[in-house]
């Protein structure tokens, strides 16, 4: 008997853009983001841009975990160690689960690119509510290296031997 090729099932994703200094004229990260989702199938639920505040942060993150629409949750900003850096500290302690192999395969792909320099990345990721959230470095290349290298794969319902599509299908049951 033949194997049935797997079939793409599309995501909900809203994309957050952390920045003191980014406006929408100016977000390259976050366009990329969503031009990145929307060219790999995915519809985009909803984007928004934050100060690099914990509260606020938390808030629109709060707001889309709640929401059955969203699936994913990409993060860019915020995720260094200059004394506005905040996102890692906004969103873990809304995590369920950690997954803490985002991060050390986030910083070992980024060796290639900046070297050492990556170890001051704290880029994490985790699930909340059924909802997988990501929180990348504000750079236009770090998005790049994220969704290129982890998250395209990770996102898509046909990615073997598994995916996060898989594993928010079996958390909704």
């Amino acid at each position: 008997m033949a194997k049935s090729t797997p079939i793409f099932s599309p995501l909900g994703l809203a994309v957050l853009t952390v920045s003191d200094t980014r406006t929408a004229e100016n977000d390259t990260s976050g366009d990329y983001l969503v031009k990145a989702l929307s060219d790999a199938g995915h519809k985009l639920e909803s984007r928004s841009l934050v100060k690099d505040d914990i509260y606020a942060i938390r808030a629109i993150v709060s707001q889309w975990i709640a929401d059955s629409s969203v699936d994913a949750i990409v993060i860019t900003g915020g995720t260094g160690f200059s004394g506005r850096d905040s996102t890692p500290e906004a969103v873990s302690p809304l995590f369920d689960k950690s997954i803490d192999g985002f991060g050390e395969l986030f910083r070992q792909l980024s060796y290639d690119d900046i070297g050492t320099s990556t170890i001051q990345s704290r880029a994490l990721a985790g699930f909340a509510n059924n909802t997988v959230l990501f929180a990348l470095p504000g750079s236009t290349g770090a998005c790049t290296l994220a969704w290129t290298g982890i998250l395209s794969e990770q996102l898509d319902s046909r990615h073997r031997p598994c995916n996060f599509y898989g594993v928010l299908q079996t958390l909704e049951q």
